[in-house]
């Protein structure tokens, strides 16, 4: 069974490495790391018990963060590792967790490899993000004695409906997992369904209602607003968009703008992927809107700051810095500027400066990206109907009308229109979904207690 494995892996290898090379090219994607990928580890304190946490991308890594907090706290006598798959969530790891943690890209999950893992690793458990169950990773674990919990446990349709296909071969894997933490009762039957036993499945609830920080107001917001320009216009905010919905949100914006009661409405469009944002700058050009790159504003805004020697000169060079972008943008009566947020870890502010947000990847059928984080800051806070990957938390807010869903672009326009015009129906909206955040949290104490009875 472990030579078909490596050599399923192998051919699947073969098959894709056409794709990555020409994305490691292209986009500059899965150039570092190579050394962790084969397995070379090296921890900060190797003297320490280790507590091995696997999440595979920023959504992932993102819902560690209380996990970790509390883990830290209880455990102060181990060391915390974190190992992610791509270039994005190991940025967002390093972003978050610093020089604190030992941070890595996952090991590739050939025996030989994750074996040279497990022996420079040496953890006490494992800990995987919502699903990311390797068949070499949870045999070599099981052979060493080391618990593999499954935590924020998810199995979308999707993924269910993969697994289902080989449920032999996922039969013995799962049986192997020490205990599966489930966000819902649905995802509980599901990982049954695979093979876990029933004792082995408990329903803690989504680490994402916990990271979901609820607030009024984000650090650095403030400095944000300055840096592009916002002042008291209305902005709407489309967040983690995927490929496909930035032309579908620039067709919906011209349509508003065009009506006089919205004429001054700003738009700032965020892409989840770094490697689009060129795509995006140019459909914004081409729609015919002038461009605003944040990247651009931050990276001046930083170059005046460090060049300056007092508090005051700082203020001054910032405010002549700001006042020189807004003079050397194009006339708002002939073009209208939208803003592309073109930087990594800077959504959640622009967020909280968001009259009302769309959040990406779910006009389009890509799962959909996080809505909690955005109605927990109180923001009026629009799906679309393909956010799959959050089915419990989109029918939680819809529910409590703490969110609304859109279908496409022309309903995304009416609510647009709705939400703009009908100032307590937008505010009604926001409450609710803070409110429903608040409700649902609470999983990661429920989480601790749980791995707690391994450690």
């Amino acid at each position: 069974m472990n030579l078909l494995i490596d050599l399923a892996y192998l051919l699947t290898a073969v098959v894709i490495s056409p794709v990555a090379i020409y994305k490691m090219f292209r986009y500059g994607r899965y150039r570092a790391g190579w050394a962790n990928r084969f397995g070379k580890i090296s921890r900060k304190h190797p003297d320490k018990k280790c507590i091995w946490i696997h999440a595979v991308s920023v959504g992932e890594v993102n819902a560690t963060t209380t996990l970790i907090r509390e883990l830290g706290n209880k455990f102060s006598g181990y060391e915390i590792v974190i190992s992610t798959t791509t270039d994005t969530g190991f940025a967002r790891a390093n972003e978050l967790f610093g020089n604190r943690l030992c941070i890595f890209y996952f090991p590739m999950d050939f025996s030989r490899t994750m074996r040279r893992a497990f022996k420079n690793i040496r953890p006490v458990i494992c800990l995987l993000i919502e699903l990311e169950v390797w068949p070499n990773l949870v045999r070599i674990a099981h052979q060493s004695g080391v618990p593999v919990v499954i935590v924020n446990g998810r199995l979308s349709d999707c993924s269910f409906s993969r697994y289902k296909l080989i449920k032999p071969v996922a039969k013995k894997i799962f049986q192997d997992i020490a205990l599966v933490l489930a966000q819902t009762d649905e995802y509980a039957g599901r990982f049954r369904q695979l093979g876990v036993p029933a004792e082995k499945v408990v329903v803690t609830g989504s680490l994402k209602y916990d990271t979901a920080q609820v607030a009024d107001k984000v650090e650095g917001a403030d400095e944000l607003a300055a840096q592009i320009g916002v002042k008291n216009e209305n902005l709407w905010v489309a967040g983690a968009t995927g490929d496909g919905e930035e032309q579908i949100i620039l067709d919906v914006y011209k349509q508003l703008i065009e009506q006089k009661q919205f004429e001054d409405l700003r738009l700032a469009i965020v892409p989840r992927k770094p490697e689009r944002f060129e795509e995006a700058a140019d459909l914004i050009k081409q729609a015919g809107f002038g461009l605003i790159r944040y990247s651009e504003v931050k990276k001046k805004a930083t170059e005046n700051y460090l060049a300056t020697e007092s508090t005051e000169d700082t203020e001054k060079k910032i405010i002549n810095h700001q006042s020189g972008f807004a003079k050397a943008s194009p006339d708002k009566s002939s073009i209208i500027n939208v803003i592309l947020g073109d930087t990594m870890g800077d959504l959640r502010k622009f967020y909280s400066l968001a009259t009302v947000i769309f959040v990406g990847r779910s006009l389009v059928p890509m799962g959909g990206s996080d809505m909690m984080e955005a109605a927990a800051l109180g923001k009026c806070t629009i799906v679309g109907p393909y956010a799959f990957n959050f089915k419990q938390a989109v029918n939680d807010l819809l529910k409590a009308d703490g969110a609304i869903l859109v279908k496409d672009g022309g309903e995304l326009f009416n609510a647009m229109t709705k939400c703009l015009a009908d100032v307590d129906y937008a505010c009604r909206i926001a409450k609710n979904g803070q409110e429903i955040i608040r409700k649902n949290q609470g999983a990661t104490q429920r989480t601790i207690e749980q791995i707690i009875k391994f450690l």
